[in-house]
């Protein structure tokens, strides 16, 4: 049995991802079998799906342009089979969010019909489409993976080492998506967001998703760009570096067993994603308590998996070697993955839900003034990072003396990571899950429905805003565990071309390299703001401007001119993710060329000042998103009092560090890691 998963794993990894992406199609179809409402809700949906088409279709032709000169310039740096490595990387991360989106923006409006039925239909139809793009995410990762594995070590006859060498080039393809749709998609959401909500709710005094404001349409197409299409690349680009990263740390450290460990996370991914499939069926809603429902089916996703990597870890990998570690001890370590991300999942809940203390203080702070607001959101989000960082710490110190400690201790890491992964499917479902309510809310009430459909859809938005803060904390998690492996991967490549060094931090270059690391984060985050900022600033004169020009649209007389907001923010998005997107490639090659002890701090200092600003930013506007919500529920003066404009300015604030700059972080940290192992054959 153990010489068939090893001889036949990557084809059971096919399969599995066969399955996830035939889950997906039948799905969709069930989905877009369903009523999409009247006529007006039909033509906002469709206004919403031409906005977010169009801007994808932009972005994707900027990122082509700089994909071209990637992949030519890969080719002379490493080998063709590195550049279509990257090719299918690019292309297979690009269609996840382009299908992912495409379900999103056409399940808007069913949500919203199926809330005429109460909780239980609504929920189910928004469900469906979150998990359309969670599975499609898994799915079309370890098919590109395993198919791409498959095709080099079989009818070409590479070895394991230089087939996972062109898996690296792989994860570089999905990487450099995830950056640019994280970053653009994001400007994008942020940038609609806070020009609507400052013209719309503060100086005009007009409801949320009112049809009345002009930039309604594009706030509506930046949650799926933004919340959508970015998560799904985020986390297709999470999912496929971290099984490639494993990959290539275990033939580097069990060459004698290079073809076990080299399937091994695969087959782990196989299986997982039959647990996910599984676990979809579990979401059911008791007594309309909707986080409960969704939430314990990623809690039988996870359970499920556990159970299944059993035997797979006891018959792959039980016999690597002397002084490797067990199967039982993998067991383990995959376990410890599990544990974190539950862990990381109840803490992130906790900072950033209405139901509990930070969110409250903050909502409470908006009584006393917008400065008091603020404080408290970054009180809150500065204090958000120590319970996380201590379970990173706890997790890596577990997981390495579980697998032994040393190089094969941080293989043991590695396996924690892909048992994090093992939640990947629902955990992109619980974030789409996300925008999909919020459209479905602002449809709702651009249509002019019943009251009794938003007393539905407004509940749900309220809870896929608390799932889309905890699956932040999720990436974020993985990103963190993800970028220690591909660092220990990059240290051993550097010994295998005869480059020895240990990183003291004594050395000088070294402490150098942990400074820049710092300012690649620090300057990322600020370019990721003032980009925010500017587009946000196009908004609010183009909303003032209509106010000026038309006043027949505040009594109902006249239409606004959605589109024009809407290539404001188009055009801004995609001009302003060029810089910022740049740094984590151009950085780490000149620093790597200068010195390697400098780009082996700069890597370790990435890793350390990003993860501390990636959750004070997610988690920080996370508190201030929902203390907004809260007001807005009736507590402190609900809506019209100046706790809930003090509270809106806090939103404001926390859109683009929650939506932008933080989640962004995550993809950065991994393409500086990535870029540097690209270059060792310069640097050797």
């Amino acid at each position: 049995m153990t010489e068939f998963l090893t001889d036949n794993g990557a084809w059971l990894a096919l399969l599995c991802a066969a399955l996830a992406v035939v889950y997906g199609v039948v799905t969709t179809r069930q989905l877009l079998a369903l009523s999409p409402g009247n006529d007006e809700m039909q033509r906002i949906s469709g206004a919403v799906q031409e906005g977010a088409r169009a801007y994808l279709n932009t972005q994707y032709s900027i990122i082509a342009v700089v994909g071209v000169v990637l992949f030519v310039v890969l080719i002379f740096l490493q080998s063709i089979s590195v550049a279509v490595g990257f090719a299918i990387g690019g292309i297979l991360s690009g269609a996840t969010g382009y299908i992912g989106m495409n379900v999103s923006v056409r399940a808007n409006c069913r949500v919203a019909e199926a809330a005429r039925g109460g909780i239980s239909p609504a929920l189910n139809a928004a469900f469906r489409g979150g998990a359309i793009t969670g599975l499609l995410v898994v799915g079309l990762a370890l098919f590109g993976v395993a198919g791409y594995y498959f095709v080099l070590t079989g009818p070409f006859g590479a070895d394991d080492k230089e087939a996972i060498d062109a898996l690296i080039g792989l994860g570089f393809g999905g990487s450099l998506i995830s950056v640019f749709a994280r970053l653009g998609g994001g400007i994008f959401t942020k940038a609609a967001d806070v020009g609507a909500d400052l013209v719309g709710k503060v100086e005009a005094g007009i409801p949320e998703d009112d049809p009345r404001n002009p930039a309604v349409i594009a706030d509506n197409v930046g949650d799926n760009v933004g919340d959508c299409a970015g998560m799904a690349a985020d986390l297709f680009e999470t999912y496929a570096v971290t099984v490639v990263a494993v990959m290539l740390l275990g033939v580097l450290t069990f060459q004698d067993s290079a073809t076990e460990v080299a399937v091994y996370p695969l087959v782990l991914g196989g299986v997982a994603i039959i647990a996910s499939i599984i676990g979809t069926f579990a979401v059911r809603s008791a007594a309309g308590n909707v986080e409960r429902a969704l939430y314990q089916g990623l809690a039988a996703s996870g359970l499920l998996a556990a159970l299944a990597f059993l035997p797979v870890t006891l018959l792959m990998v039980d016999d690597l070697g002397a002084n490797a570690p067990s199967g039982i001890e993998l067991y383990f370590c995959a376990l410890v993955g599990i544990a974190v991300t539950a862990a990381l999942f109840v803490l992130t809940d906790y900072y950033t839900s209405t139901r509990f203390g930070p969110v409250k203080k903050t909502a409470a702070a908006s009584q006393t003034g917008h400065a008091t607001n603020i404080i408290s959101g970054l009180a809150q989000g500065l204090q958000a990072t120590a319970l996380p960082a201590l379970v990173l710490v706890l997790g890596i110190l577990a997981a390495w003396q579980i697998a032994g400690g040393g190089d094969q201790g941080i293989y043991g890491i590695g396996i924690a990571v892909v048992g994090q992964l093992s939640l990947t499917g629902l955990i992109v479902a619980l974030d789409a899950f996300g925008p999909i309510t919020d459209n479905a809310g602002g449809i709702a009430e651009m249509a002019e429905l019943p009251e009794d459909v938003r007393n539905v859809t407004d509940p749900l938005d309220a809870v896929g805003n608390t799932t889309k803060a905890v699956t932040k904390g999720y990436a974020i998690g993985s990103a963190v565990l993800a970028a220690i492996v591909l660092f220990a991967a990059f240290r051993l490549e550097l010994e295998l071309d005869g480059i020895t060094t240990n990183f003291a931090l004594q050395d000088p270059p070294v402490l150098i390299g942990l400074l820049l690391g710092g300012i690649m984060v620090t300057l990322f985050s600020a370019l990721s703001m003032e980009a925010v900022g500017r587009a946000a600033g196009g908004v609010v004169e183009e909303v003032r401007r209509q106010f000026r020009e038309k006043p027949g649209i505040m009594e109902g007389t006249d239409t606004p001119d959605y589109a024009v907001t809407v290539g404001i923010v188009t055009k801004a998005a995609q001009k302003e993710m060029i810089l910022p997107a740049m740094i984590p490639i151009a950085i780490p090659f000149i620093v790597g060329l200068i010195s390697v002890e400098a780009l082996g701090g700069l890597l370790i200092g990435v890793i350390v000042v990003g993860f501390f600003f990636a959750v004070l930013m997610t988690a920080g506007g996370g508190a201030w998103d929902n203390a907004k919500k809260l007001i807005e529920d009736g507590a402190y003066g609900g809506k019209g009092s100046e706790a809930h404009a003090a509270s809106i300015t806090g939103d404001t604030v926390g859109d683009p560090f929650k939506d932008t700059a933080g989640p962004a972080i995550n993809p950065m940290i991994k393409v500086a890691n990535i870029v540097a192992i690209l270059i060792i054959p310069l640097i050797a």
